[in-house]
């Protein structure tokens, strides 16, 4: 009987917030999101043991997860909320924390994690009347009004399967105000003690085959631009470059994020990964060659990459309808045959991540459902289709009510007893050899991201190529100390890790005036302080133009700009 096979994977990242000199966590989003989101995500596998999926863990996210752990075990908390919200007297804190609190405490989707608590709202209606009349009203506000604001923004930020689930958050959210510094400190432990376990979760559902863990090179780089700039134009031929020709040594740059997240996978999960989802499903033909000799048997892409590629391996010729092209596997003629090479439905992936976030959970998982089934009569009645969905598993969740859980407990449950649609794995896929006469061969490969199947989320505009340019001469003042004396061995490793930071595909992203002010300022500066980071482990003068912002954001829009649609 024809099957149809899903493959649900879930891409889990955060960029490294970490400042290399001081140590400190300079944004809270990794323990947030691990609180939240990926506490639900493995919840809600567990609760459906048939429901099969890919979790793909950057490892960089992983290094975040492991240095919070520490933390919590050692008690040196490098995290100004974390510390905050542990502290004894609020009463008599700088107006400059103060100020952090008021800043940090009401970021989030007023929607769906602010305006359902009637505690947590007048909290917000009491700062915005006081906060227009300057910051120096904000210091009237008492220690218990810190106390609560603070208790507030992590129960909004907790998973829904922990507040479901636990008592004591139970008796929190009932209680609704005048938490006590024993109830912040009780609070401050569970956050602690739940992300200490998750990665043992994560494991042990690897363990008994329900999941496949995947993984991304190391530190999130846009590697086909890494190792070629002009590769953008494989899409867009007339987009503009930076005024450097290439990414010194990019190459073996891409090469080094390979090898460290593979020895990151096996050192944390006791085995190689089958599988890469490169960062931001930005593949090209040499990054495909670097997966071959690095022995991963598949990798993905967005549906536009498939598209494009078709168009320049059949010049001329028109596509057909999707359903006769984007549900089969592929590999790329030449060195990257050992590679076999998926692609996300753009349409089901693009539902799940903005659509079906404004509908009633079961409406949601039934319309899905029903897209797959339509998929299943509407291919080659001889195939077996493979539907990849594939998007973040964490930021999607914020726009849902109650963090998606209905949506996904509803899905799970149609899924786990559906007739033909089964939910399946990368790896498990490529092992059944019925479904090897499903390959199909693509002559050639236009290089793209799951983004619009462009590069131009990354590259391009002014902003973006100016900061590429200042990586660039960064990278060239790097390459020149490294290869001589000035530095220990100590330092240059330090130096390594925080070129590799720098590296990172999220400081593009956000450059931009399509992306709100207040994120483009955070990473903007965050970008920045890396880069006179690396100067300063280099002993070598910060260039004038790090000094000042690349880019401002818009102030007038709404989106958060985390995630954006593949079309």
């Amino acid at each position: 009987m024809k099957k149809l096979n899903l493959i649900l994977l879930w891409h889990m990242h955060q960029p490294d917030y970490r400042d290399y000199v001081t140590n400190e966590f300079v944004l809270p989003w990794v323990y947030l999101h691990a609180i939240k989101d990926y506490t639900d995500m493995a919840y809600h596998l567990e609760m459906h043991p048939q429901t099969k999926a890919v979790v793909n863990f950057v490892p960089v996210l992983l290094d975040q997860l492991e240095d919070f752990e520490e933390q919590f075990r050692t008690g040196e908390i490098r995290c100004p909320l974390l510390r905050l919200l542990a502290m004894p007297d609020l009463n008599h804190i700088t107006l400059q924390d103060r100020l952090y609190v008021f800043d940090s405490c009401f970021l989030s989707n007023h929607e769906t994690m602010l305006n359902p608590y009637p505690a947590y709202k007048r909290l917000h209606e009491l700062y915005d009347t006081f906060s227009k009349r300057g910051d120096r009203e904000l210091t009237y506000f008492s220690g218990q009004y810190l106390g609560d604001l603070l208790v507030w923004y992590h129960l909004a930020w907790m998973g829904e399967s922990v507040r479901r689930n636990n008592e004591f958050m139970m008796r929190l959210m009932a209680q609704s105000q005048e938490f006590s510094y024993e109830d912040r400190l009780q609070l401050f432990k569970l956050i602690g003690d739940l992300i200490s376990g998750l990665i043992p979760r994560y494991r042990k559902l690897m363990e008994t085959g329900q999941i496949e863990l995947s993984t991304t090179p190391h530190y999130h780089p846009l590697a086909p631009l890494l190792i070629d700039f002009s590769s953008a134009r494989d899409s867009q031929p007339d987009t503009g470059l930076p005024e450097h020709q290439y990414y010194p040594g990019g190459r073996s740059r891409v090469a080094f994020h390979m090898s460290s997240a593979i020895t990151s996978h096996v050192r944390r999960f006791n085995e190689k990964p089958t599988g890469i989802w490169p960062a931001e499903g930005a593949i090209s033909t040499a990054l495909l060659k670097i997966l071959a000799e690095h022995q991963c048997q598949w990798s993905a892409s967005g549906e536009g990459v498939l598209a494009n590629s078709l168009r320049a391996s059949h010049p001329g010729e028109s596509l057909p309808d999707r359903n006769h092209y984007l549900y089969r596997p592929y590999r790329i003629a030449g060195e990257t045959e050992s590679v076999t090479c998926f692609f996300r439905d753009d349409q089901l992936s693009d539902l799940i991540g903005f659509e079906y976030a404004k509908w009633f959970g079961r409406d949601a998982a039934e319309n899905f459902i029903q897209s797959l089934e339509r998929i299943y009569h509407h291919t080659p009645a001889d195939e077996n289709p493979v539907v990849s969905v594939i998007l973040d598993g964490e930021n999607a969740w914020e726009s849902y009510p109650y963090n998606g859980f209905y949506f996904l407990e509803d899905l799970y449950g149609m899924l786990d007893n559906h007739s033909y649609i089964r939910t399946t794995t990368y790896r498990d896929y490529l092992a059944d050899p019925g479904n090897t006469a499903n390959i199909q061969t693509l002559p050639a490969l236009s290089a793209g991201s799951w983004v619009y199947g462009t590069f131009s989320t990354w590259i391009g505009d002014q902003e973006k190529n100016n900061a590429w340019d200042m990586l660039c001469a960064a990278k060239h003042s790097y390459d020149l100390v490294m290869q001589s004396d000035r530095l220990t061995e100590d330092k240059k490793m330090q130096a390594s890790r925080q070129l590799a930071s720098c590296e990172s595909s999220d400081w593009f992203w956000w450059f931009g005036d399509y992306n709100p002010a207040h994120s483009v300022a955070s990473f903007d500066q965050l970008f920045r302080k890396n880069l006179m980071n690396l100067y300063h482990l280099l002993k070598l003068p910060i260039p004038p133009a790090i000094l000042a912002p690349i880019s401002k954001g818009n102030g007038q829009t709404d989106t958060s700009g985390a995630m954006r649609r593949s079309s």
